[in-house]
């Protein structure tokens, strides 16, 4: 019998996640539920969910994982209305880029014997490009081959962890193990400075005289370097949540724009070539490795031989973890 598994949030992320483990319904069944009627009828239409719950302690009742994919500053008010409903046994999962935080609300919140493990999707290298969010974005192979980030706090039974990597592989990627601070560094440079950066961009042209006549000639490289952002309450809260890094890649930021600054002032022609033929070349060697996707350094658990769909089952559905210490 198929094991439940419970979706909160159908965006781009959740309803993506849902399509993906559709190839399985022999090992998972899903429930999605969303703050939004319309939304929930949706990702049903479309095939992200097996069924719908519009009431929250209903959705996650019978569920062996819960799966939080909701911008950051809802996870905890979440994680707060659905604890009372979880029995010992269910593992709660979430997508936000930040983890250290939300490890310790799941901690504090969490009742006795549920466990917490934190996730973090990366999609595949062609669907880079797109800056559309939502469920009219969602697709089933939005993580093929991809990397998913894996945090699980000091003492998760080995057999929570393995739920969770085999839940990843039936998605279709692979996971890297990291703890909550090493991700939330590795997230400040790659996740929260780019939209920093394009916040301090747009702030730095639209706010200064000659923004009235600029717009009116501002096109791709403008569109492309301002078109990705978390909504203000998520990026705000992810900055100050994530303070110590957040000052840190910004002040790295800083340094890199003093050093061109200080190349074109001085008109060194050769420092400013060899810097901005450095990045390209950086650029290149990245997208590169994004799309070869042979990252062989990656930390990775031990490999088991016992076939992928029975350790999901078997870890799903036998005895209850020990309880936490």
């Amino acid at each position: 019998m198929p094991v439940q598994i419970t979706i909160i949030g159908l965006g781009q992320v959740g309803a993506s996640i849902g399509l993906a483990l559709a190839a399985h319904k022999d090992s998972v069944f899903c429930v999605g539920h969303d703050k939004q009627f319309s939304v929930e009828r949706a990702a049903q239409q479309k095939g992200a969910v097996d069924k719908t719950e519009h009431n929250l302690p209903k959705a996650v009742q019978g569920a062996r994982l819960v799966l939080l994919a909701l911008p950051v500053h809802q996870v905890r008010e979440t994680l707060e209305f659905i604890a009372p409903d979880l029995t010992p046994g269910m593992v709660v999962v979430d997508t936000s880029p930040i983890k250290a935080e939300v490890a310790k609300w799941a901690k504090d919140i969490l009742p006795e014997g549920c466990f917490y493990v934190g996730l973090i999707p990366t999609i595949a290298a062609e669907f880079l490009h797109e800056s559309t969010t939502g469920l009219d974005s969602a697709k089933a192979d939005l993580f093929k081959d991809s990397i998913f980030l894996v945090d699980a706090p000091s003492g998760t039974p080995s057999n929570v962890l393995q739920m969770v990597t085999d839940l990843v592989k039936l998605i279709g990627a692979t996971i890297m193990i990291a703890d909550v601070l090493e991700s939330d560094g590795l997230m400040a440079s790659a996740y929260l400075l780019p939209q920093l950066v394009s916040t301090a961009l747009l702030n730095a042209t639209m706010n200064q005289p000659g923004w009235k006549e600029a717009r009116k000639v501002a096109e791709r490289a403008y569109h492309a370097a301002t078109s990705i952002q978390d909504d203000p309450d998520s990026l705000w809260m992810l900055s100050l949540h994530n303070r110590e890094n957040t000052i840190r890649v910004l002040n790295a930021m800083i340094q890199s724009l003093v050093e061109l600054r200080d190349d074109v002032e001085d008109g060194n022609d050769e420092a400013l070539k060899n810097r901005l033929q450095s990045a390209q070349s950086g650029r290149e060697a990245w997208l590169g490795d994004r799309f070869s996707a042979t990252w062989a350094d990656r930390k990775t658990p031990p490999l088991e031989k016992t076939p992928l769909k029975e350790r999901l089952l078997g870890s799903m559905l036998g005895k209850s973890t020990k309880d936490k210490k």
